[in-house]
């Protein structure tokens, strides 16, 4: 057989589209290589792109320019650059990149077979169109293990000043929920414990669009039903977005885990207000307040930005302050990078520094690890439900790990491989990052 290897950068979105193109490339009669250690490991290399940061990007320029290299020695080599930079960039990627043989974007993901083959015949192709491909129904081939993803919403409308989402992944639109609940069922026979559903807003599915007497609460009490042991996750959620039905929904519905990820991305109104988030600092508190009420050990995620142009110290502290005072369990955090076409790429004049940046993503740093010792502390001495994810040897020994429904990683010491079951642990420690358990006995 062909070897393809694929290298993900990004979110969970980019590996899902990377597991719908092994299904593609498994049609096409392509083996995956996992690791590649020369120019020889595969016949296809891919680089699966994202572009929220300007690191991000780098890194898939710097991976693809040493393949390049490889290429010059072995002709035959293809070389495809896919994903978000790929969708912003189009033909321009050809200039900078022209041992590349294939550009595609995130809207023609679901012609990939036929692009494939258009490179094997010895074309050099770029598809990164403005118009969504409609789904060809191949088969996602994907990555072992306990956790599966299905994509519910793709796209984003509403235009944060920072972010190049709506540019990169297009408006927003939901997939037909027969097409999910089939594919649910697919995954849990194939003896997956866990389904998340993806979308950069996710919980406005079915908001837009013909599928508009469906929304995220009645997707989930559709999954809810189906037959079987496993859980059910759902990310990303735009806080506005959250209704009381789908907060009601996780409280009644047994196997939707107690865990929301909601983006703040700051503590400042003002700020927020310029990065045309529909919400204030106090709207915010009051949507996680609510949800802290109503759902029981729940964890509550989200995200920051430090340094946002024309951000101030005061601003800045408000960030921290509201962090704190929600209790927020763990953020993802980020220094500003400007992306080119967005709205806030544009106020070079309020740009801070690079050293007032980064000294304030250490500040977010420490206090997002403040909250997260303390968040874990409070399951000291509890027993909760752990899916256990992995097996290794650590040190000379045997750890299990796992998560809990609220989304814990918990570390376990366990001679026996039980990697997909669900077991009862005691916590007996807390880290920055995770638990220490032992099984119950």
């Amino acid at each position: 057989m062909k070897k393809v290897y694929i290298e993900t950068l990004g979110c969970q979105m980019n590996k899902s589209d990377t597991e719908k193109m092994l299904g593609m490339l498994d049609y096409l009669g392509y083996e995956e290589v996992k690791e590649l250690k020369n120019k020889d490991s595969a016949d296809l290399l891919i680089i699966n792109t994202c572009s929220i940061r300007q690191l991000s990007e780098d890194k898939a320029f710097s991976r693809t320019g040493l393949w390049g290299k490889w290429k010059k020695n072995r002709p035959n080599l293809k070389i495809a650059f896919c994903g978000c930079v790929a969708q912003q960039t189009g033909e321009a990627v050809f200039k900078r990149m022209p041992y590349i043989d294939l550009v595609m974007g995130t809207h023609n993901i679901n012609e990939f077979p036929d692009l494939v083959k258009r490179i094997e015949a010895g074309e050099k192709v770029c598809a990164a169109g403005e118009t969504l491909v409609d789904e060809k129904g191949f088969e996602i081939k994907r990555a072992k293990g306990v956790n599966a993803w299905i994509t519910i919403t793709e796209g984003c409308d509403n235009f944060c000043t920072y972010c190049v989402v709506p540019y990169t992944r297009g408006r927003e639109r939901s997939r037909a929920p027969e097409v999910i609940i089939k594919e649910a069922k697919d995954i849990l026979a194939q003896g997956f414990k866990e389904i998340t559903l993806l979308g950069q807003n996710v919980d406005s599915y079915g908001k837009k669009g013909e599928y508009s007497d469906w929304n995220l609460a009645r997707l989930l009490r559709e999954l809810n039903a189906l037959e079987g042991k496993f859980r059910i996750r759902f990310t990303t959620s735009y806080p506005t977005d959250i209704t009381d039905e789908l907060i009601d929904t996780v409280v009644k519905s047994g196997k939707i885990c107690e865990c929301f990820h909601i983006p703040m991305q700051s503590g400042s109104s003002d700020i927020l207000k310029k990065m045309n988030r529909r919400y204030d600092k106090e709207t915010y508190s009051k949507i996680v307040k609510k949800i802290r009420e109503r759902v029981k050990d729940v964890t509550i995620t989200s995200d920051f930005i430090a340094g946002f142009p024309g951000e101030s110290e005061k601003q800045f502290q408000e960030t921290l302050d509201v962090m704190k005072k929600l209790e927020l369990d763990y953020s993802n955090t980020a220094a500003y990078s400007p992306r080119e076409i967005t709205i806030a790429a544009k106020w070079e004049e309020l740009f801070l520094p690079e050293d007032i940046k980064s000294e304030r993503l250490v500040r977010l740093n420490d206090q997002n690890k403040e909250n997260c010792i303390n968040s874990n502390k409070k399951y000291i001495g509890r027993e909760l439900e752990v899916l256990v994810e992995t097996f290794k040897n650590h040190k000379g020994k045997n750890i299990l790990t796992g998560r809990t429904r609220n989304n814990k990683i918990v570390h376990i010491p366990h001679h026996e491989n039980i990697v997909g079951e669900f077991v009862n642990v005691k916590i007996i420690g807390a880290k920055t990052w995770y638990l220490k358990g032992e099984l119950n006995k």
